[in-house]
């Protein structure tokens, strides 16, 4: 909702503005396809040859994240660490109970409590790999917390992909403005013959190009991809969260310690109170009772 109110506020101001200092969008309305035609295909353009077809779809589909904001909210983190408890204490108390979960996940009662994190392939997998590498006695916790890491570096690399596309264009975005301005130009000297008011028209329209590049690349574009970005980033320490936990459980802590050694590492604004979350996990034992 904080998106589409920032765009109207951009659009709201500039063009409002313009309006209120004695401005006509005429002439930016005539020109605007035509601009818009060669700064937007050329762009689109570049996007696409700069771009495999899987980056591009990717960067498609996240367009979403700029309007609906983090996946993971605080009520997210609070399930995640009554998951990783159970999980924990199950592995503690029988190994082999614990077998079931990790190595059928799908049709796990544990994991099927939590059906936002049960449909998160990604955070699934790193759960189900790391615990199983426990109970196959790979349990040097420095060596799993290396290959974790790499494994999640490699990940957000990915998932920081489109940003990146996005800036790109950005980037390039003003001096596609200049072309379309130049090319005004051209269209411009050929009509060198005709009266100042039609030359100042067809200036006009040619700095339109100027104007829409610079738009589109500061106040549109460029901001969907920080925006992209923050998200990306905000998202990641989810799968931190579950690195710092089981690492915590592969240095042999007990269930309670490990759970919150991951509520300290969650970000502030999404870390579940101590009493709080004392509370879930009190219920869980009550259940598994």
């Amino acid at each position: 909702m904080i998106g589409v109110i920032g765009i109207v506020i951009i659009f709201a101001m500039v063009f409002g503005g313009y309006l209120a200092a004695g401005g006509t969008m005429t002439i930016i309305m005539k020109s605007l396809p035509f601009e818009m035609m060669i700064i937007g295909g050329a762009a689109v353009g570049a996007f696409m040859i700069s771009n495999d077809s899987s980056a591009v779809k990717h960067t498609v589909r996240d367009m979403r994240k700029v309007f609906r904001g983090p996946k993971w909210k605080p009520e997210d983190y609070r399930d995640l660490l009554c998951l990783l408890f159970s999980l924990i204490r199950i592995a503690k108390a029988n190994p082999v109970e614990v077998e079931h979960h990790i190595e059928d996940p799908e049709n796990s009662s544990l994991f099927s409590a939590y059906p936002k994190i049960k449909a998160d392939k990604e955070a699934v997998d790193l759960i189900c790999d790391t615990m199983r590498s426990a109970s196959m006695n790979y349990d040097d916790p420095h060596q799993v917390e290396e290959v974790l890491d790499k494994r999640m570096e490699a990940n957000f690399h990915r998932a920081m992909h489109p940003s990146h596309a996005l800036q790109t264009v950005a980037d390039g975005l003003p001096a596609l403005g200049i072309v379309a301005a130049v090319l005004g130009v051209i269209k411009t000297m050929s009509s060198i013959d005709q009266p100042p008011e039609v030359l100042g028209k067809l200036i006009g329209g040619a700095l339109v190009g100027t104007f829409l590049g610079v738009f589109l690349a500061y106040g549109l574009v460029g901001p969907f991809a920080g925006k992209l970005k923050a998200v990306v980033e905000e998202d990641n320490h989810f799968y931190q969260l579950i690195k710092e936990v089981l690492v915590a459980n592969m240095h042999n802590h007990n269930a309670a310690m490990c759970i919150e050694v991951g509520r300290q590492n969650t970000p502030t604004h999404n870390r579940p109170g101590f009493t709080e979350l004392e509370e879930a996990l009190k219920q869980l034992k009550q259940a598994a009772a």
